[in-house]
């Protein structure tokens, strides 16, 4: 027959299994487990792994703190853009409320060219 020991344990049932995870506590010792062993199997591909996945991540927050930075800037200058239209409005309206009930100082007279 066979001389395989572990062919031997299958076909009477006495192969050794882990049991199997019931928690979700367990399943992630298991997962976390098998991922070790593969790493361990396959250094190089993890490495690479790493290297890919790592640079693409740090790509992405180099990009992620520029577009706030920019954010904040383009922000700043709203703001800047809104005081100077308010303080623009509010003096419009000092000078229509002057022109309207009439102003303390007399206009000076208006020289014009075509009459002289």
């Amino acid at each position: 027959m066979t001389s395989n020991p572990k062919a031997k344990d299958m076909l009477h049932g006495t192969e050794t299994e882990q049991p199997v995870p019931v928690g979700w506590l367990q399943k992630i010792e298991e997962r976390f487990r098998k991922t070790k062993e593969d790493v361990e199997a396959y250094p190089y591909v993890w490495g690479s792994y790493i290297l890919v996945y790592g640079g693409f991540g740090l790509w992405l927050t180099y990009r992620w703190r520029a577009l706030r930075k920019t954010e904040d800037r383009v922000r700043a200058l709203q703001e800047k853009i809104r005081k100077q239209r308010e303080e623009a409005s509010s003096s419009a309206e000092v000078v229509e409320r002057s022109v309207k009930y009439g102003s303390s100082k007399p206009k000076p007279p208006s020289v014009d060219k075509a009459n002289q």
